[in-house]
């Protein structure tokens, strides 16, 4: 899928490790962000780990990567249990996977190398007909994967070992996706002979990667198990027992500190702080693309521009940050994060600190300016924000409440139970200006994110511009990575002055650890990355 909502972002000058345990209060008042720098990984690991077990926040809804019931809890198990083609990795670049190698033949002729020599769980032997149902199905109808293939016209083996794509234009994109759940092999003979079981606790999974599926017992756990053979041993698992369990916040907290739990990656930053400060866990962060922005939709005022800038202007970032996330995000002015930079990396920071107009801390001349765009449009309607009363959100919608009524805007806070809060929905999307969202995409690529401005787009109301719908086009067929950074550059400079989207703040990949293991990723690649096969102990 190109792009989730409600589920990790920070700048790649900034990211934090710190050692600690759950130290309640007292870690929670810790100042964790000035520990705070960069590492995509955690420390290598230097010795074999018998068992693990992980947290995470609820149990998966299916195992099937192409099932519209997969998400992303789907995504960090499965990461350990299925190739892809290609493999993202921990500083967010991509090296070969199932294929060695790839080609563009011409500007739409994309063509896979198969490696040779990789078996699935079962005993067979991974073929390029296995590659080629895969896409397949990958690209059907329905597929939660689908809308990565929107541009391909075919897919055909072309040779023993040889698979090809044809485009209906260059699509510079689909090889990001393909490191992700776009590119993941299956075996046609498993998945098939399961029928319906396939994804289910009842199924088995049909993969070729360093763990495989031994156990899912509904409501109680995961149960991964090293993989007898694997076609890469240089990368075999150091772990030989990995399992999954699932919990609130504060279960995850309790598991951490008590031993009960080997490592959970956070998707509440605040519990970070809590296991910050002492001798029991090791708290780190990485890049990521993940961004809470405000969602704005077609309601009433705020379809009007001037309003949306004006809010940009008064809203607090630096504040949202450190009541929300714990001070452990950051103040930031693209809907998507810098983790997205996964190429010409000097080039977009340098675009980025050109942007205007979304300050971290208003000063009194932002909220002047805010004021005048105010009076420009005269009398408005009140500005309604959405809420589930989750922490985050809450904290997001007062603080839109406040900047609005320093500008001269009335805003009052509308509540949506957590499982109704969806904004695709226009039943629901029409009772709020604006929905707030930590939003990511599986790519490393801004013209992965920007594409959501296009006309046709299901996650923005606002921007329907034939002329941006072109450069989307643009952006996808620019093969050469500084003629796509530059796309890329223009198309975030076309999205900030339309502003379908308010950002707000960047929410760091954040992964706990007992202080006792070590190796597993930092950076967002988790959720397409073999992240477990790195868990191991620590040296002497």
């Amino acid at each position: 899928m190109s792009a989730k909502l409600v589920s990790t972002a920070l700048c790649a000058s900034a990211v934090l490790v710190v050692a600690g345990c759950g130290g309640g209060q007292n870690a929670a008042q810790s100042p964790v962000k000035d520990q705070v720098k960069l590492v995509d990984s955690t420390p290598a690991a230097a010795g074999q780990l018998d068992q693990a077990t992980w947290f995470m926040p609820k149990e998966p809804r299916s195992l099937d990567l192409d099932a519209d019931a997969a998400n992303s809890q789907s995504d960090l198990i499965m990461a350990n249990v299925c190739d892809r083609l290609l493999q993202l990795q921990p500083d967010l670049t991509l090296k070969p996977g199932l294929a060695e190698k790839y080609e563009w033949k011409d500007k739409n002729t994309l063509v896979f190398t198969i490696r040779q020599g990789v078996t699935f769980h079962d005993g067979s032997t991974m073929t390029a007909d296995d590659v080629l149902w895969s896409l397949q199905r990958h690209s059907a109808e329905g597929a939660s994967e689908s809308d990565e293939y929107v541009n391909v016209t075919g897919v055909s083996k072309t040779g023993p070992n040889e698979v090809t794509v044809k485009f209906k234009q260059p699509d510079a994109v689909f090889v990001e996706a393909i490191a992700g759940d776009a590119g993941v092999v299956w075996s046609r003979k498993g998945v098939e002979s399961q029928g319906k079981r396939f994804g289910t606790p009842d199924g088995k999974d049909a993969c070729t990667g360093p763990f495989e599926l031994s156990e899912w017992s509904p409501g109680k756990q995961i149960v991964l198990t090293k993989a007898a053979t694997y076609w890469n041993p240089e990368k075999a698992s150091k772990t030989d027992k990995i399992t999954f369990k699932w919990g609130s916040d504060d279960v995850i907290v309790n598991s951490l500190v008590t031993g009960a739990a080997t490592g959970s990656y956070l998707e509440n930053l605040s519990s970070a702080t809590q296991l910050a400060g002492g001798s029991v866990t090791t708290v780190s962060q990485g890049p990521d693309t993940r961004v809470w922005n405000l969602m704005v939709t077609e309601k009433g005022a705020l379809k009007d521009v001037r309003l949306r800038k004006a809010l940009a202007l008064a809203i607090d970032r630096e504040g949202v940050s450190k009541a929300a996330l714990s001070g452990l995000g950051q103040p930031w002015k693209e809907p998507v994060g810098s983790g997205a930079w996964g190429y010409e990396k000097e080039k977009f920071q340098a675009a980025y600190d050109e942007i205007g107009g979304l300050p971290a801390s208003p000063q009194q001349t932002d909220l002047d300016a805010a004021k005048k765009l105010v009076q420009e449009v005269g009398q408005t309607q009140p500005i309604v924000v959405a809420s589930d009363g989750s922490p985050v959100r809450n904290v997001i919608a007062n603080a839109v409440v406040d900047a609005a009524q320093k500008i001269g805007l009335q805003a009052s806070i509308t509540q949506i139970p957590t499982q109704g809060y969806d904004m695709t929905d226009e039943s629901v999307r029409l009772t709020a200006d604006l929905f707030s969202d930590d939003y990511f995409i599986s790519k490393n690529d801004p013209v992965g994110f920007y594409k959501n401005g296009a006309s046709k787009s299901s996650v923005q109301w606002l921007l329907r511009d034939p002329a941006y719908d072109e450069l989307v086009n643009e952006g996808r067929a620019a093969l050469e990575d500084a003629e796509r950074a530059t796309v890329a550059i223009e198309l975030a400079k076309r999205w900030n002055d339309a502003m379908p989207w308010i950002p707000l703040v960047q929410s760091p990949s954040t992964v706990a650890l007992s202080t006792k293991v070590t190796g597993v990723p930092a950076s967002g690649c988790y959720r397409y990355y073999p992240w477990a096969a790195d868990l191991g102990t620590k040296g002497a």
